[in-house]
């Protein structure tokens, strides 16, 4: 089963909503599995509202273990159930909370040791997406905190995504 989450609430009446990079490292995304529940991210996005070519931005997929970033506590509608309409409800398979899933971390954490899944320099012009090959997605472990962090010379509106699956 596939689900897809994004850095801010389910949009409804207006678009998705951006959230600045700020210029400090930042968590813009975070995903939690229930406890011992292990998930394999299938792909990632991250784009930018930069009108003007600048210093790239750090961009890091990473897992953190359970060293978790304080972040607005996603809600269960803001996780898409996207392959099956049909699928069972979000929470079946992820915590949210402000230790969760959720997104525009107001604190980082004290991480002590992480597992690098992809790590690009992109333009505050652009956009990335990283699909993994089949059979060699990485495999989030259980009760730990799957991240997409940032860390920008000049803030800029970003939007980004994961797609897992359960």
């Amino acid at each position: 089963m596939l689900y897809s989450i994004f850095n801010g609430p389910m949009p409804t009446t207006a678009a998705q909503a951006v959230v600045t990079t700020g210029t400090a490292i930042k968590t813009m995304l975070q995903v939690k599995g229930i406890t011992a529940l292990q998930f394999k991210i299938k792909e990632w996005g991250i784009s930018f509202d930069g009108s003007a070519a600048a210093a790239p931005i750090k961009c890091e997929l990473l897992e953190t273990g359970t060293v978790f970033a304080t972040v607005t506590a996603a809600a269960a509608a803001d996780i898409t159930k996207f392959e099956n309409p049909n699928n069972p409800t979000s929470t079946t398979y992820f915590s949210v909370g402000v230790a969760a899933t959720g997104y525009t971390a107001t604190a980082e954490g004290t991480i002590t040791a992480v597992r690098m899944f992809d790590a690009q320099l992109i333009a505050p012009t652009n956009q990335y997406v990283k699909q993994f090959p089949l059979g060699l997605e990485p495999m989030v472990n259980a009760d730990s905190a799957l991240r997409i962090r940032v860390t920008a010379a000049a803030a800029v509106n970003a939007y980004c995504y994961i797609i897992v699956e359960v």
